[in-house]
């Protein structure tokens, strides 16, 4: 064999592959490629979505921008959240809750009943008071007819001591007769007083078993809840069968009547606000109306910012909390599309020379 014909390195390689071992390695090359395909797939789209939320949230930045700039001098704006005043409603006496009937998301009017307690305790109670007004009434009775027995001998006492001094006078009684007769009327006169003392204590008793009465009733009376105002239930923290102590809760309500949105005002604008001050709500539900508010409250603290505030650029950084009261006209006719939590932007005119634009004019529903 010639040199030329001496088999390389890479022939000795290429004849140690056993037969098949180049299609297993073609086909560990294809597993690959299909494992990383689905990487490959949510990168892509992981990529997409950045993209895309970038590009969103860069078309609400310069809506913002645009919406804010279209703004005339003296209004301005700023994202909120639309709440009503909340109240509670509790029992004032302990007791075992036997029925409630407003579910969470009813309306509930003013004086309506919420919840009612067991009242056969009550009631027993009422009648023993009942009963304790009749004895002291009796009691009152026999008082008096002591009183008009005790006059009655102090009367005879009276006359039995003319008599005792008429004798004495004629010389047929005696001075120890005429003393004896004189001891009987401050003995009768001491029972007389005491009968009228107990006439009064009969007439304390009955005063205070009627008292009693009086206080069981309104227990009773207490016994079934209503509410004190109308709104929509928002919670409700029991069930029946639950026994509660006096000051139990029962139910968390909203406040139809008193709904605003709260939103928060750097300091440079809060503290051109005065209670009054017109304003405008748009709500992110239901953007093509424009609702009318006032401004009812300006917090009288900061938010956000340090107790102690020394430059410039620090005061520049005080937000104040706002609020901006709905009509209450507007609300007697929207109550079942009030819902607390509503986002929104809320525009406030703190110019009052300043027009509204007429993006801003006042669209309600059902106008």
């Amino acid at each position: 064999m010639s040199i030329d014909h001496l088999p390389t390195a890479k022939d000795q390689q290429q004849r140690a592959v056993p037969p098949g071992a180049e299609k297993t390695e073609r086909e560990h090359h294809a597993v690959e490629v299909q494992r990383k395909a689905p990487l490959k797939r949510y990168v892509t789209v992981a990529v997409v979505l950045g993209a895309l939320g970038l590009a969103g949230g860069a078309g609400f930045y310069l809506w913002k921008q645009q919406t804010a700039s279209a703004l005339p001098e003296g209004i301005v704006s700023t994202n909120g959240r639309v709440e009503a005043t909340q109240f509670d409603i509790a029992t004032k006496i302990a007791g075992r809750v036997i029925e409630i009937v407003p579910r969470e998301g009813d309306v509930v009017l003013a004086g309506s009943m919420v919840a009612r307690l067991d009242q056969a305790e009550l009631e027993a109670q009422l009648r023993q008071a009942q009963a304790e007004v009749k004895r002291a009434s009796q009691s009152l009775a026999a008082a008096q007819a002591l009183v008009e027995s005790r006059k009655a001998e102090l009367t005879f006492a009276d006359q039995e001591l003319e008599r005792a001094e008429a004798l004495l006078e004629k010389g047929f009684g005696t001075r120890e007769k005429q003393e004896e007769r004189r001891q009987l009327i401050v003995s009768a006169a001491a029972a007389l007083k005491a009968a009228n003392a107990q006439v009064d204590e009969a007439h304390a008793a009955i005063a205070a078993a009627d008292a009693q009465v009086d206080r069981l009733k309104t227990s009773l009376a207490d016994a079934t809840i209503t509410s004190p105002g109308r709104g929509r239930v928002q919670y409700r923290l029991i069930e029946p069968g639950a026994v509660l102590p006096a000051g139990g809760r029962i139910a968390t309500v909203l406040d139809l009547s008193d709904v605003y949105m709260t939103v928060f005002l750097p300091a440079g604008v809060a503290g051109r606000l005065a209670i009054g001050d017109e304003a405008r709500v748009v709500v992110d539900a239901a953007p093509e109306y424009v609702f009318p508010a006032i401004v009812s409250f300006v917090a009288p603290e900061s938010q956000f910012t340090p107790k102690t505030v020394e430059t410039q650029s620090e005061r520049e950084q005080l937000y104040f909390r706002v609020k901006l009261n709905a009509p209450p006209e507007l609300l007697r006719g929207m109550e079942e599309a009030v819902k607390g939590g509503l986002r929104g932007i809320g525009y406030v005119r703190v110019d009052a020379t300043a027009a509204w634009p007429a993006w801003l004019a006042v669209k309600v529903p059902n106008a």
